[in-house]
């Protein structure tokens, strides 16, 4: 069984490699830069509008919203999708393995997605269609289909919804259980619990097998109630986690003020000379930042990835132009705020005392993992306030309770997006079909191999941008049809 999984592993690994290095890469930046410059940098220009379309709207009881959401309600389901395992568990990787300057690179590529997103979203406002029943239906499937009329359209959306149903539904659903039970495992080690044993061979938690069921339970309670109730639910977690995170990560930071400063200091020296603290060759330090940033940056936000579009179509505005703003804001507090703050938090704990030095990388990051990486940045902190042992219990501890929200709403928001899918390869007859697989993904997530679920969804994920960005370019000229340049063009919305 191990021998197979590391021969999957390494052959799903040399096709990210390849999809990662050259075609990713290219794809979002020329996507980002295509967008940021045939808008006249929207995400600058409107980013005071969609500020305000977002806060000035913001609600934790949105209501009932008849064929659709509110506009709060859409993206709050999008950030549920954006704010994951990607910035703690993902950010924590790129800096494992690109080094703190992988940080710089995932703020480019998430600036440039702004862009990216704010012209997915617009699209899936102008694509989306309306069913008999008054009930709403978008995202890229549509505009993909819009893009290209015939059996190329057919196939660039078929190949869009598999990839989509692997990526979020499935497999994306267990990096996600995956990193909840993992970090939960954590605390009750860190507390000298031991709740590994052995089945055939097989090294198993109980406590990741227990956490993976109520999860998958929880989240099968949520899914089966529809698109309102899963609307009722983002829109009450999203803000509270957010909320919880950011004190959580500022308190840490106002504790190791002074080394602020030099953690932002490390994110740009490292962007630029990689291999000072990576080592190798200047050429192929920079490529692993790059890679990182820009692999990891997709995970985080999804701008590109044709994820959140699926919730932007079902907002109800007046003008696609208002959801691509709101769409904007998204990008923007996933990874400028969220992700930043976690950057931070491990940069100026454990990068600024010493803890993993170049040396360090050398031997394995002083036994520093990207599921550990947080909690032991947390930990080391809260060790100055309650001594060593209680704080990396408390430590973990909150890294677990956060994760838990971060996670928990993405695997709602993704099963969703993957049901979209699904339903537009088999039919509405087969949900529940669906929505049995999903959940039993979500379980199997927490007692799988951690690092080949995480390269079977950057796989999954890297094929969704295909299909989605060669319509994004071909409908150009749509979105900006669309996009707001001044009060005298308002009557094109």
């Amino acid at each position: 069984m191990d021998k197979f999984m590391d021969t999957l592993y390494n052959i799903v690994a040399n096709i990210n490699n390849y999809l990662s290095n050259y075609i990713l890469i290219i794809l979002l930046v020329g996507v980002g830069l295509f967008f940021t410059i045939r808008t006249k940098f929207v995400q600058v220009r409107c980013f005071g509008e969609g500020m305000k379309n977002v806060f000035g709207n913001i609600k934790l009881r949105g209501g009932k919203s008849e064929g659709g959401m509110s506009s709060f309600q859409a993206l709050a389901t999008a950030i549920a999708a954006q704010v994951g395992t990607g910035n703690i568990v993902g950010a924590c990787g790129a800096i494992l393995v690109g080094g703190p300057g992988a940080i710089f690179w995932m703020w480019i590529i998430a600036f440039l997605g702004m862009a990216t997103i704010y012209a997915e979203a617009v699209l899936a406002q102008k694509t989306r269609v309306t069913n008999p029943d008054g009930t709403v239906e978008g995202g890229p499937v549509y505009y993909i289909k819009t893009a290209f009329k015939g059996k190329f359209g057919k196939f660039l959306a078929g190949f869009f919804s598999v990839a989509a149903v692997f990526a979020l539904g499935f497999v994306g659903a267990m990096v996600q259980s995956n990193s909840i039970a993992s970090n939960f495992a954590n605390v009750f080690s860190s507390m000298g619990v031991d709740a590994t044993f052995d089945v055939a061979g097989l090294e198993l938690n109980l406590v990741m097998i227990i956490v993976g069921a109520v999860v998958a339970a929880i989240a099968g309670f949520v899914l089966l109630g529809g698109i309102k109730r899963l609307a009722s639910v983002t829109e009450k977690i999203v803000p509270i986690m957010a909320l919880l995170y950011i004190v959580g990560g500022l308190f840490v930071l106002a504790l190791n003020i002074t080394s602020v400063p030099t953690a932002f200091g490390m994110i740009f020296k490292y962007a630029f000379a990689p291999q000072a603290l990576i080592g190798g060759a200047f050429g192929a330090a920079i490529s692993k930042a790059i890679t990182q940033g820009a692999k990891r940056g997709l995970f985080s936000n999804e701008a590109g990835m044709g994820s959140t579009p699926h919730a932007h179509a079902l907002a109800n505005v007046k003008k696609p132009h208002d959801q691509g703003t709101a769409a904007m804001i998204g990008v923007f507090i996933d990874t400028f705020v969220v992700l930043t703050m976690t950057a931070l938090v491990v940069i100026s704990t454990l990068y600024c005392n010493g803890t993993i030095t170049p040396d360090t990388y050398a031997l394995g990051n002083a036994g520093i993992s990207n599921a550990t990486m947080a909690q032991s940045a947390f930990g080391f902190t809260f060790a100055k306030l309650f001594g060593a042992e209680v704080g990396a219990i408390v430590g973990n501890i909150f890294v677990a309770v956060c994760l838990l929200f971060f996670a928990f709403s993405t695997i709602l928001s993704w099963n969703y997006f993957g049901k979209v899918n699904f339903t537009n390869l088999f039919g509405k007859k087969s949900v529940t079909v669906y929505s049995i697989i999903a959940i039993v993904f979500v379980f199997l997530g927490s007692v799988f191999q951690n690092d080949l679920v995480w390269e079977l969804t950057d796989m999954f994920n890297n094929l969704m941008v295909l299909p989605n960005a060669i319509a994004l370019f071909a409908l150009g000229g749509m979105v900006v049809t669309m996009t707001k340049f001044g009060k005298d063009k308002d009557d094109l919305q």
